[in-house]
């Protein structure tokens, strides 16, 4: 079924679906929850680095973001591309916990304890995999180690298919405030090509049960591209979303990567949409999320106008850190697990991927990191300029010469000029305004805010973008 018009202008989030345009950028880019991104990290990287920029942001009080990785799974899902270790063997998880919480005591030691927690989210994998027990137990030693701000945004994935009221009521009762689940897409089909069976009854009822602990927030994935998905049956798994009523809504555009996810190849290649009906699947969405309240608020992200991230967005003052958008202010994210990444101010590291190499790591008495990058300050100016457009759809190159002085030996046009043809191509083609004080994403750039933002990045021209998902 093909959609009337190739145009379609969303007025009530300013963005314009130009199908002609997403097809001519449609290419492997990254998602800038960083940059540089994290396939810039390196083997040889010192920890003295990383150590020296956690002294840094001690002297400077800088707030805290923590992550927990919780990697295991009961199941594999074919889409997913995240660190797991697949396994329905309980008894692995009191070793890992046993090394997690070292590994969480160990930097804390390097950490001022009066450095406010402001932002607290374990992912996975699977975290309820773990039992409330040692839910609390984790929990014990992450507020034993480290000061916790009253209103601190505390959040959990969760996987749905192991889910009962008591243990969503006692993540509440802990101090949860936010809960994120993935539903991918509510057609069985679609679910038992992807490994991933979730009758509809059983995510109404555990969003009941979310609804009735008190979460303040409650966030849903969906990813179309899946195979045997159609216009028809997204709009079917679009419109059992918005009656769901989550406050935020991320759809994901399913990246087909099986040389790098190997998972994958046991999905049905033949049975993935076409590129034109992806696109078609994508323009219903938006009409179908923004014609029911919900507000755009970039790449593949939706909330509710009165949700924390678009008050946070229309008062310019939205973040993007490996999280993805938050609203808290600039902090230092501390990772701790198997693969998790730190980003504190110039410098990212992120710890070994393999649990093996994650358990050795901590035994020979130092920090798990297999890989980092310290930045420079040509990659601090480039990443302030790509968050403002990730986020604010908008820069001002004044201000960015103000804060970094660029003024001494240059200003922004002649310190950017090897941008300055792909930004002019960017405005020929409609994406971007050049104005006399700022750069500004247009209506129908929006959609395409990673093209904009990869003009910035001086490490695309020499990377390989196979590992990336595509822009649409």
């Amino acid at each position: 079924m093909a959609r009337h018009s190739d145009n379609c202008i969303q007025e009530a989030t300013n963005i314009k679906f130009d199908a002609n345009l997403l097809r001519k950028y449609d290419q492997p880019l990254p998602r800038y929850t960083s940059y540089p991104p994290a396939t810039e990290l390196r083997e040889n990287f010192e920890e003295r680095h990383f150590t020296e920029a956690i002294a840094i942001g001690n002297d400077k009080k800088t707030p805290l973001s923590l992550y927990c990785h919780i990697p295991f799974c009961e199941s594999a899902c074919y889409f997913c591309g995240c660190n797991t270790v697949i396994t329905q063997k309980k008894s692995i998880v009191e070793p890992y916990l046993n090394y997690l919480n070292h590994n969480i005591q160990e930097v804390a030691n390097l950490t001022n304890n009066q450095r406010t927690v402001q932002q607290l989210h374990w992912g996975g994998g699977t975290p309820n995999y773990l039992s409330l027990s040692q839910v609390d137990s984790l929990w014990q030693t992450l507020n034993d180690c480290f000061r916790f701000d009253e209103n601190a945004e505390i959040s959990i994935e969760v996987n749905p298919r192991f889910l009962t009221r008591e243990y969503l009521f006692f993540l509440r009762d802990l101090g949860f405030n936010r809960i994120s689940f993935g539903i991918q897409d509510f057609n069985f089909q679609v679910q038992k090509a992807v490994n991933r069976i979730q009758p509809e009854e059983m995510l109404f009822q555990v969003m009941d049960w979310i609804r009735d602990a008190g979460f303040a927030s409650v966030n849903v994935d969906l990813i179309y591209g899946l195979p045997y998905q159609t216009l028809e049956t997204f709009k079917s798994t679009v419109d059992k979303t918005i009656k769901l009523n989550p406050d935020r809504i991320a759809v994901f555009n399913f990246a087909y990567v099986p040389w790098l996810k190997p998972v994958q190849r046991l999905i049905p290649q033949a049975a993935l949409p076409s590129s034109p009906e992806k696109l078609d699947i994508l323009q219903m969405t938006i009409e179908e999320l923004t014609s029911n309240g919900y507000v755009f608020i970039g790449m593949d992200h939706f909330a509710k106008p009165n949700d924390e991230l678009a008050i946070a967005q229309q008062n310019g003052k939205l973040h993007r850190n490996f999280q993805g958008y938050t609203t808290k202010p600039e902090s230092d994210l501390l990772g701790f697990g198997m693969s998790s990444i730190s980003m504190l101010h110039d410098v990212y590291v992120q710890n070994h991927k393999r649990l093996k190499n994650y358990y050795q790591g901590i035994d020979s008495q130092t920090l798990p990191i297999e890989k980092g990058i310290k930045l420079n300050q040509d990659d601090i100016i480039r990443r302030t300029i790509i968050m403002e457009l990730m986020c604010q759809f908008q820069i001002s190159p004044e201000n960015i010469q103000e804060k970094y002085n660029l003024s001494f030996d240059s200003d922004f046009s002649e310190y950017f000029l090897p941008e300055k043809l792909p930004l002019q191509l960017l405005a020929a083609d409609g994406l971007i305004k050049l104005l006399p004080h700022h750069i500004e994403v247009t209506p129908a750039g929006r959609l395409l805010i990673r093209n904009i933002a990869a003009v910035f990045d001086v490490y695309l021209q020499k990377r390989s973008t196979s590992g990336f998902s595509k822009a649409i």
